[in-house]
């Protein structure tokens, strides 16, 4: 019974540093597992209606300081910079400690698993059961292994020539630590079975190395995509979930050879792998460059670009004969491309964002438009503008150098060409409406817009149009009996947005045009009042293009354009809370620094803007407190003037009543005081004062 309970109990399984990518992804793959998926068992189980077993695995690891909250998602504990004695500790809780150096390990990362096979060795006593230990290292360890014969160049190494491995020079560091865990994890009684298993260049669940040559081909950046060197190297390779599932079949089979290569059955060399990438993803065209390319360009680091130069043919027969893997890409990358491309798009969320605009004359489809393509970086899709250049495309190809062209695309654009022009005659000057879907569709299609995403500005007009562009005709014959309308999801817009205004506001603009504008834009007086009329009557019509997409049960959004929002400020709002976030890598490095300079430029000019108000406004300040104190200077003056004149006019009658009774009595007081010389000029003065006020 405890056996049986022992059985069930999921493994505990260590995994370092988490947040890598290869770390990452296989701890996510073993997270999903239940017990025996690795079995035959395991491809009953998918068709049974049995529900999910239990967990296999519980999955703890290390992280780093700076890296997300992963916990809740296929992590049960996480540690972030632990001592050795707590590292120890949570080591000694596990069943498995797997430890990953296979992306360009750093000498810290060696020296970390280095220390835990030897501290794990020394604390084997005290284990209560048997642990296991898994260096996950990489081919590059074989790298410099030649041949038993030198005569034979296509031989295929496999494990059992282990011993006779030469690294890399740069990968001496990890096979001096492949020999250490073989070492210490060999014995029968030992209670810590260590095993090694070298894998190859890892690819899937959103790249890592080969991250570049998948963002280069998906934003079309440039017309042929970089190959830096020759090309010619076999590289050895691996899905990040197939290298899981070896992990599990170890973990669970317990094999008997300690040392196990871990590569898919692709013999592929980097040239057919980037061609394959830029066929399926991008333009369909390598360009060779030097190697030293790669570095002067930032595209690699020096110790990728060791990776990639890698020449290994190897030969896996333990995973083959031994392990019951359920592959995810046996074949390889360049088989598996389209899966592997849906994964990358998937993972990294770049997801196309397809847009139908439709609208009256002037409501702004085409202002809107661009605003929208700015923001989501996708394309924009004007009717004109397509079959312009489609003609301006099979012109250049119809008279193009025999060298670069061949013949039979020559003649086949030339006869194109020559339809259109038949069309154009008979329809004066139109293309047939045929013709016109094609080229439409064309463009739909092309790489840039399935990657990325489109805008179709004003078109399709009408139900009908809407339905020979988009409904799927391969599928309408396949499934006769749905009721529900087939459609082409790879190009049919999954937001329509129709935007709308009052006659009265639409006229009045197109008025407000320049002439030349106006006429550009066919927005004339005899023109417009046409054409407006022209799209009510569409738009009342029995069955209209926001019926067709009903049907498809793809929604149209109605947002009113008004006065108010002359830029298009509320309107882009709306859209983009309807739409979400841009799904692509955003700007470019340089196209990033240009925007951060525009918006230093800008902060600057505001800044400018803003000091030099401020010191108008201050000036202004000042000039107006200098003319309010002169006025205050001229109003006290004025108030000094009148307060002199009134004491003047209060004054006068006091003196002519001191010169007639005062003065008169007291300039004869003073006499006599000058004549006498009294010792008390004052009292003398006060009583002949007095005594001649009496007698009077």
């Amino acid at each position: 019974m405890g056996d049986k309970k022992q059985q069930a109990r999921p493994k505990r399984v260590f995994i370092n540093d988490v947040e890598r990518y290869s770390s990452k992804n296989i701890a996510k793959f073993l997270s999903t597992c239940v017990s025996g998926e690795s079995s035959e068992e395991a491809e009953a189980e998918e068709t049974s209606a049995s529900p999910p077993g239990e967990p296999a695995f519980q999955i703890v690891g290390t992280v780093s300081p700076s890296a997300k909250e992963e916990r809740g998602s296929f992590l049960l504990e996480q540690y972030r910079s632990p001592t050795q004695d707590e590292l120890l500790e949570r080591l000694l809780q596990c069943d498995v400690v797997v430890y990953n150096i296979s992306e360009s390990a750093t000498k810290q990362q060696i020296e970390e698993a280095t220390w835990a096979i030897t501290a794990l060795h020394a604390e084997m006593e005290s284990f209560n059961s048997r642990k296991m230990f898994i260096l996950v290292s990489t081919v590059m360890t074989w790298a410099m292994t030649k041949p038993q014969n030198p005569d034979e160049t296509d031989v295929l190494l496999t494990e059992e020539e282990f011993r006779r491995r030469r690294p890399h020079p740069s990968f001496r560091n990890h096979n001096n630590l492949e020999k250490l865990v073989l070492k210490l994890g060999r014995g029968k009684r030992s209670k810590l079975t260590g095993y090694v298993v070298a894998c190859g260049l890892q690819y899937g669940k959103g790249e890592n190395l080969f991250h570049f040559f998948f963002k280069v081909s998906w934003l079309m950046q440039f017309p042929e995509v970089p190959l830096f060197g020759q090309g010619t190297n076999y590289i050895p390779m691996i899905h990040v979930y197939d290298l899981g599932g070896v992990i599990q079949s170890i973990i669970e089979l317990r094999p008997k050879s300690k040392y196990i290569l871990a590569v898919d059955d692709s013999k592929s060399t980097l040239e057919g792998i980037i061609k394959m990438i830029s066929d399926t993803l991008g333009p369909g065209k390598v360009n060779k460059l030097p190697e030293q390319e790669a570095i002067t360009t930032k595209a690699f680091k020096p110790e990728e670009l060791e990776y990639l130069s890698i020449n290994l043919r190897l030969d896996a027969f333990i995973i083959k004969d031994s392990f019951s893997l359920r592959w995810t890409s046996e074949a390889g990358m360049v088989e598996n491309m389209q899966s592997v491309v849906e994964e990358y798009k998937n993972t990294r969320q770049l997801l196309p964002i397809r847009i139908c605009l439709v609208g009256p004359p002037a409501v702004g489809k085409t202002t809107v438009a661009e605003k929208l393509c700015s923001h989501y970086q996708i394309h924009h899709i004007k009717i004109k503008d397509i079959i312009e250049d489609k003609i301006t495309q099979l012109e250049t190809v119809s008279a193009a150098d025999p060298d670069h062209v061949s013949e039979e695309a020559a003649a086949a654009a030339q006869k194109q060409l020559e339809n259109f022009n038949n069309s154009m005659d008979m329809n004066a000057g139109r293309l047939a409406d045929h013709q016109v879907f094609e080229i439409l569709r064309e463009k739909l299609n092309s790489k840039p817009c399935r990657n990325h995403g489109f805008v179709l500005d004003g078109f399709p007009k009408t139900y009908e149009q809407a339905k020979l562009i988009f409904s799927d005709e391969d599928l309408e014959n396949q499934d006769l009996m749905s009721k529900a309308p087939l459609y082409n999801k790879n190009i049919t817009p999954e937001h329509v947005l129709s935007l709308n205004a009052t006659d009265d506001f639409l006229t009045k603009r197109a008025q407000g045009l320049p002439q030349s504008v106006a006429e550009e834009m066919r927005y004339t007086q005899e023109e417009f009042v046409p054409r407006l009329i022209r799209y009510r009557q569409l738009n009342t019509a029995e069955e209209t293009i926001l019926d067709y997409f009903d049907e498809l049960e793809i929604h149209p959004e109605h947002i009113e354009v008004s006065t108010g929002d002359p830029e298009y400020t509320d309107v882009m709002k709306k859209i983009t809370k309807m739409v979400g976030n841009p799904k692509n890598y955003g700007l470019s490095e340089k196209e990033q620094e240009e925007e951060d300079r525009k918006k230093e430029e800008e902060r600057k000019q505001k800044m400018a803007a803003e000091a030099a108000e401020k010191k108008r406004r201050n000036e202004a300040a000042l000039a107006e407190m200098a003319a309010q104190y002169e006025e205050w200077q001229r109003n006290l003056s004025e108030v000094k003037r009148q307060e002199h004149e009134m004491f003047e006019a209060r004054s006068l009658p006091l003196r002519n009543y001191l010169m007639k009774y005062v003065m008169p009595s007291l300039t004869e007081a003073m006499s006599e005081c000058c004549k006498i010389k009294p010792d008390d000029p004052v009292d003398f003065l006060a009583e002949y004062l007095l005594r001649n006020n009496q007698q009077e």
